[in-house]
């Protein structure tokens, strides 16, 4: 298959690949299509598939492309003939979620519900919620269990607005870039910036819970 038949086939499921995008997780040494004479890319099925693998750990599961990476490598190992993709534990389907659902997959009531809308923590897409906000509410309404209630939780929202602020600021002269593969590279620097965000955030909590239980 052409590039242009690759990306055929992976809009439907992924509207957000480009070839610019094909080009750069192959610069990145993820996928090796073979190459015509003429030096025009051919795929196989085999390709396809790695290709499908990468984009639905980045969509589902936010990882970094090193990560992504270091499992293909393992799969690599383990098999002598075309690489194929890691298999991957149930990766989440798309979530599009009515009010009615979310409440009993989260198991919340209409109020929480309506408080953390209120406050900005959950925000529907054409009456949808999706995965994230499925997490919100779940995690909402555990820590209510603690006493923790949304209007505790702006704080928290606040603190990953601002991390997300520092993620913008890192990645704007990407953005700005007109060359091929920008906007990809854009994509990976910041979900390799989230993901250290977030281990450091990790971090400086539990050094903060150590304080508060005196250790």
């Amino acid at each position: 298959m052409s590039i242009g038949e690759v990306l055929a086939l992976l809009q439907g499921e992924f509207p957000d690949v480009t070839v610019s995008k094909i080009r750069f997780l192959e610069g990145e040494g993820l996928i090796e299509p073979e190459r015509t004479p003429s030096g025009y890319r051919k795929f196989t099925h085999a390709d396809v598939e790695r290709l499908r693998y990468i984009l639905t750990a980045q969509r589902d599961r936010y990882l970094p492309l090193r990560v992504i990476k270091d499992h293909l490598e393992e799969a690599d190992r383990r098999v002598f003939h075309r690489p194929r993709p890691v298999a991957d534990p149930a990766p989440p389907p798309q979530v599009r979620l009515s009010r009615e659902e979310l409440l009993e997959a989260a198991s919340i009531d209409a109020d929480t519900l309506d408080e953390l809308e209120s406050y900005g923590l959950i925000a529907p897409q054409a009456r949808r919620y999706d995965a994230d906000a499925l997490q919100i509410a779940r995690a909402a309404g555990e820590l209510a269990r603690f006493g923790v209630h949304p209007r505790h939780l702006r704080a928290v929202k606040a603190a990953a607005e601002r991390e997300a602020g520092l993620v913008e600021q890192a990645v704007a002269p990407l953005l700005r870039r007109r060359a091929p593969g920008a906007a990809a590279e854009a994509e990976e620097s910041a979900r390799e910036l989230s993901g250290l965000l977030l281990d450091l955030h990790a971090a400086l909590l539990r050094v903060g819970v150590r304080g508060v239980l005196g250790r």
